[in-house]
This record gives C-alpha cells, structure tokens and sequence, in this order.
C-alpha cells in the first residue's frame, strides 16, 4: 500500500479521496493554485504545495509543477480525480517515467477510449452494442451525406476527440447536413485541438444509462449496477439514479454482465463506466470514461462498496476485493448537482458564502468541500456540491430527497436548489418518465418557475 498520495484535483472529490486515502492510513497532499488557497482540501490534507496562478491551464493542468509537488513531497502516487488530468494519457505516462503511480487505468486504455472512433471499433469487438454509425471519422460532405442516407435521418454529428456536448450537432436532414458537419468541425478543432468528427443514428427518445465497472488489471472485472443520468441540459448531468426506474430485472444483470466481461477481456485496471443510449429495451454503447465520476456515490449508496479506496487499492497492486457474487444491491439512490448558478439562466454565480446548513438525518449525504465564509473562485466548475439520498425504495427515496431540499440552505450565492425543489414535485419525475431531452423541453416551455418555490 502507498504511504503518501498526492490529490491533483480540488473541491468535492478531492475532498473525497482525501477522506478515502485516510481511512487506509494513506498520508495525503493537496495541490492548489492561489484561488484555492483557502479551500477544505488544501485545509484537511497533512501537506500542500501551491502549483499555480488561478487559471486551471497554469495550475490542475500543469504537468511539470504537479510533478515536481511530487518530488518534493515524496508522493508515491497521484489520484486525479475527474475532469482535468484525470483522461490524459500523456500525464499517466509521464509519472510512470517518473516512478510514481496513477491511481486509474493504463495510459493505453485512457488513450483508446479517449478517441470516440477507436473506442466504438473496441466495443464491438468486445461485443458490447453500439448505436450504428459511420465506421471513423467523416472526410468530407460527400461522405457524410452519404453515410447519413445509409442511416436515415436524422443523424448526430461528433467529435471523435472529447465529449461534454462539445462538437455535438444535430442534423435532421441532407439539408441541415453542410452546416452541421462545419460547425461540429470548428467546435472540435477549437476544444479539443483535433476536427475529427464522425456520425451516429440520432435516437428520438433514449435515456442515458451508465454501467460502473471495476477492474485489476489482472484479468478480474466486475459491475456494480447502473445509474440513470437522463436529466440533463446541454449534455450536462443534473440529477442521476440508480437503479434505474427504465430497466427490468433482466436487463440490469445482463447489460452488466456485457460489460464486465468486457473489461476482462480488455484487462482494464481500475474504475470505469461504460456509458449507453437505451430506447425500446435496446442499448447502444456511446462512450467509456476512464476514471471516477462525479455521480459515484449513488453507486456506493446501494452497494456499500467505497470506489476510491479500491481505486487506490487497484493501483497499489491488489487485485480486486470482492466477486461479482458478493456485490449486493440495497434499495434506491438518487443525486442532485447543485451548482453556483442561477436557477432560472443558469448563468454562474461565484461569490462568499455567507451561511451554509447542509441536510443530515437517515440516508442522507453531501459531498462538498464549501463552507459559510469560502468563496467561490469564478476561474472553475460551477459545481458546489452533490446531495445524495438513499432509501429501501424509489418512492421513498424521492420522499427524502424532498426534505433534504427543503432543508438545505445555502446563501450569499445563487445555486440550483430551486430547479431540484420543483423537479421533485413533477408527476414526470415522480413517474420515472423523462428521457434525455425531458429538461431542456421543461425548461423551454417555462417549467421552471422560482416565484413558486
């Protein structure tokens, strides 16, 4: 086991590895740039190292001071968190030259699933299904055009480099085609330095369904449920659940299964998810995030498994602690992002807070690294923290969730509360009848209204 890890992220996941790290007697350091200097995690870790000016490019995303916040401290392995370093293959590789451990996957199964094309070819060789598509990158309109009337439209053009909603566009006829595939293009080239982009059938009514999977590396993989991540707007994640209130109790094990057999089969070391459109009782793989994901703790609420202890543990070189037979699941759990912004614009809203009460009480927790007197920086994620609940069952569960709202207060900033007090009181929500597109439709025809709440 480590005896020193170093934290490459900030807030409420590095706030939450810190917190793992020292439930395995692993001392911890936190990095930080200047407008961290104050944060939980800088506070709570045993040692810190400034890495940087505000901007992420000149501190979380920067390789050579991490590096040297290494050496200097000793640190036996960095744990990146999600977002920032947590996909970069490079920086994996880099710490190996370096002697030091990247709690996560290999650099070479970071780099295959980062290319959406490459990782497509792999889940069908790993007979994981697919959404049917181009068979890589697009090379021109012609071509385009061409594979979109073998598909039938409408059709979705991506970015083959990232996600995030980034280089995403929508086609609904040959029509709309030139100026979706320009745009997509120019959206890819400027987020993600690479234009590649290829086509996928664009689905009318799916729902966002992810498979969490954990690997050794050593020929050993397992699942541990799904999460529902319908709800978004833009591409983003609101509220997520598990399990989801779309499957059956044979679909669940068996799209599970699928997966886990194909980290098996690929050796994958580590924590993963496998992420799937679902329409009609069918799944269609559309992307593999190579590391923890911010709705983790669902997962954890109904399994009782910690993901980043045996993250750390996996990368420390033990193979995995429990079997497929031995992972149990216990009741339901939901999760809500509440994130500095306004409720209504969701334009951001960094600022003091002055007063802060998180909910507390029977199957209730918060992830968060905020506290009455921080002050947000407004140079990152909007993200202040996640309220999970968990219950015996889903009506019970929402049940909760509705007092844990009602009883969260935080002030001195906007945030998303509202939007969550009344997505709880919505017979859609409460039905388990939304898809991808149910929020941004809500929001669009004045579903959202914080007068009322």
């Amino acid at each position: 086991m480590f005896d020193k890890i170093l934290i490459a992220n900030r807030g409420e996941i590095a706030l939450r590895i810190l917190r793992a790290a020292k439930e395995l007697g692993i001392a911890t350091v936190a990095v930080h740039s200047t407008a961290d200097a104050n944060a939980m995690h800088v506070r709570l870790a045993d040692e810190s190292v400034c890495i940087g000016p505000p901007p992420a490019r000149d501190s979380y995303l920067n390789i050579p001071a991490i590096l040297a916040a290494c050496e200097v401290t000793g640190a036996e392995a960095v744990h990146p968190g999600y977002g920032f370093l947590s996909e970069n293959a490079r920086f994996a590789e880099i710490l190996a030259e370096h002697h030091i451990a990247f709690i996560g996957p290999k650099a070479e199964h970071i780099r295959l699933m980062g290319d959406k094309v490459e990782a497509k070819r792999t889940a069908l060789r790993l007979g994981i299904p697919c959404v049917p598509g181009s068979d890589g990158a697009i090379r021109d309109e012609a071509e385009a055009l061409a594979v979109a009337k073998t598909l039938g439209f409408p059709v979705l053009i991506k970015a083959a480099a990232g996600g995030g909603g980034r280089g995403m566009k929508l086609a609904r006829t040959a029509e709309d085609l030139p100026l979706a595939l320009s745009t997509a293009k120019m959206e890819a080239l400027s987020a993600f330095g690479d234009d590649s982009v290829y086509l996928e059938k664009y689905l009318e009514k799916p729902r966002h369904i992810e498979v969490q999977i954990l690997g050794d590396g050593k020929g050993k993989a397992i699942h541990l449920g799904e999460r529902d991540c319908s709800l978004q707007r833009r591409h983003q994640k609101v509220w997520e659940e598990t399990p989801s209130p779309a499957l059956n109790q044979e679909q669940r094990p068996r799209i599970g299964e699928i997966c886990a057999q194909a980290m098996r089969d690929l050796g994958y070391s580590g924590a993963g998810t496998i992420e799937f459109l679902y329409e009609n009782g069918e799944f269609y793989f559309i992307e593999m995030n190579t590391r923890i994901q911010v709705e983790h703790p669902i997962t954890e609420m109904v399994t009782g498994v910690d993901l980043v202890n045996e993250q750390i543990k996996i990368a420390a070189g033990s193979t995995l602690s429990l079997t497929q037979e031995e992972v149990l699941f216990s009741g339901h759990a939901i999760e809500c992002r509440i994130n500095a912004e306004n409720p209504s614009t969701f334009h951001p809203s960094p600022g003091k807070i002055a007063y802060y009460h998180p909910p507390g009480g029977l199957g209730v927790r918060v992830d968060s690294a905020v506290y009455a007197g921080y002050k947000i920086p407004p140079n990152y994620d909007s993200l202040v923290g996640k309220l999970i609940v968990h219950a015996r069952n889903r009506n019970e569960a929402l049940m909760r969730l509705r007092r844990a709202l009602d009883e969260c207060v935080i002030d001195g900033i906007e945030t998303t509360l509202p939007l969550f007090r009344t997505l709880i009181r919505n017979t859609d929500i409460q039905n388990g009848s939304y898809d991808i597109h149910w929020l941004e439709k809500f929001l669009a025809t004045g579903g959202m209204d914080v007068t009322d709440i």
